[in-house]
């Protein structure tokens, strides 16, 4: 049986093949989009032309050593093609993002995509939101403040669960590459993901969360049996 590693490069591999010479892509982060770019970099090695916008300074240095060309979102505005990872994928192809907390520069390369595909193993499908925990990022200004303040939202959006300031092996907080830190959600269970996104959006001091919702167009999941492809059907 093939291991997790394995899996996420079967399906990486599956996601590159909708990536055509001069195309502008997002390079997403964590350990699945660290395989992508593995492979993205062998195709322009044997002469694919792309630029890539990487998602954090982790894949920015990934890229850049493996020979990937790149360019920032100011000079690439608009991307034919965003292709990361998720650390959930539920129904509608609804995301939670930011375990590696690259989740805001991760939703502004998506959104700046015409298409956004993530690939996964198909663990990450579930059937509801909310087991893995939802990342909050939030500004260091007023934390305590702030805490208080997305307890109630999550409670108003009819979920419950611990909210943790996100920690580094030292003990400090998780620092983002914008400069603000991680509110981990640990409730289970996500019923209505999109009256949470809106609660959490009206805090103050909230930058971004983790719900990533009508972004992912395409699902390439690799399993035991092989590579899924689920599409999420446009709205008019």
């Amino acid at each position: 049986m093939a291991d997790a590693e394995d899996l996420k490069r079967r399906a990486a591999a599956r996601a590159l093949e909708y990536v055509t010479d001069g195309m502008r892509l997002g390079l997403g982060t964590g350990s699945t989009a660290k395989h992508f770019v593995a492979l993205l970099a062998e195709r322009v090695a044997g002469g694919l032309k792309v630029v890539g916008v990487p998602t954090s300074e982790q894949t920015r240095a990934q890229a850049q050593s493996l020979g990937v060309p790149l360019a920032t979102l100011d000079e690439q505005p608009e991307l034919d093609l965003c292709i990361d990872g998720a650390d959930e994928i539920g129904p509608d192809l609804a995301l939670i993002k930011g375990g590696g907390a690259a989740l805001l520069r991760e939703k502004i390369v998506a959104s700046a995509a015409r298409e956004m595909i993530v690939i996964a193993d198909d663990t990450k499908l579930v059937a509801m939101l909310g087991r893995f925990p939802l990342p909050i990022e939030i500004v260091t200004f007023g934390t305590t403040a702030t805490l208080r303040r997305l307890e109630g939202a999550v409670v108003s959006a009819g979920c419950a669960g611990e909210l943790r300031l996100r920690l580094s092996a030292d003990g400090k907080p998780v620092i983002t590459d914008q400069g603000n830190v991680i509110v981990d959600a640990h409730l289970g269970q996500i019923p209505d993901p999109r009256r949470l996104a809106r609660a959490l959006e009206e805090v103050a001091g909230v930058v971004e969360h983790g719900l990533f919702l009508g972004l992912a167009r395409r699902a390439v999941l690799a399993g035991a049996d092989g590579i899924r492809v689920i599409e999420r059907q446009a709205t008019a």
